[in-house]
């Protein structure tokens, strides 16, 4: 196997899925009344499901909430999501080099796949319902090189997974918000990432 696997977080990383997320989030309002500002939220990705929810529903009806909007989530949030710019490109400059990619991310795993498959990105593993540290035990597991995403708590990760965590300001968080966090390197886009990947994956592999 090679020693090659660069992890990489999904939402704003990989994909824009805000367009879906908040098509799913107003039919959440629909179908219980309760007013969630889907703006706001698709603002704000990265976080887990609940603590989102939290926000707009009472603690006795988040589990309620959670379910049902998964099981809208098909419907609206999968067709209107699109790829980041640079996604397929840095996934192919991975397999271009021999190695695999892994997608690890707070959303759960079998809507994950559903982004992942419409729009054909080539995932060689896939982790859900994890975030921060708590994504360090799958990056540990597949054997992860670095990862790659747009939240503090991504770099959270990577130095709990003890790998080099690169940073893409393409989400809720700002270039200067991920350095302090720990990045190695912040990206504007995954654009950039091709051109970087050697260097990065040099130091990497050399740590």
């Amino acid at each position: 196997m090679s020693p090659l696997m660069v992890g990489f977080d999904l939402d704003m990383t990989l994909v824009d899925s805000r367009p879906g997320i908040a098509a799913a989030y107003r039919a959440l309002t629909e179908r219980t009344g309760v007013p969630v500002d889907a703006d706001l939220a698709v603002s704000r990705l990265g976080p887990p499901l609940r603590t989102e929810l939290a926000h707009w529903f009472p603690p006795e009806r988040i589990e309620e909430a959670v379910t049902l909007y998964r099981e809208l989530y098909p419907a609206y949030a999968i067709t209107p999501t699109v790829p980041m710019p640079g996604a397929e490109a840095a996934v192919r400059a991975v397999h271009e080099r021999g190695g695999r990619v892994m997608v690890v991310t707070s959303k759960i795993g079998r809507l994950a796949k559903l982004h992942l498959d419409h729009l054909g990105l080539a995932v060689d593993e896939l982790a859900g319902d994890l975030f921060a540290e708590e994504k360090a035990t799958a990056l540990r597991a597949h054997g992860a090189t670095l990862y790659v995403g747009d939240h503090v708590a991504d770099m959270a990760a990577a130095r709990a997974a003890g790998i080099p965590g690169v940073g893409v300001a393409t989400g809720p968080c700002p270039a200067a918000e991920l350095s302090a966090a720990g990045a190695y390197q912040v990206l504007n886009d995954l654009v950039e990432f091709p051109r970087a990947v050697d260097r990065i994956i040099g130091l990497a592999l050399e740590g």
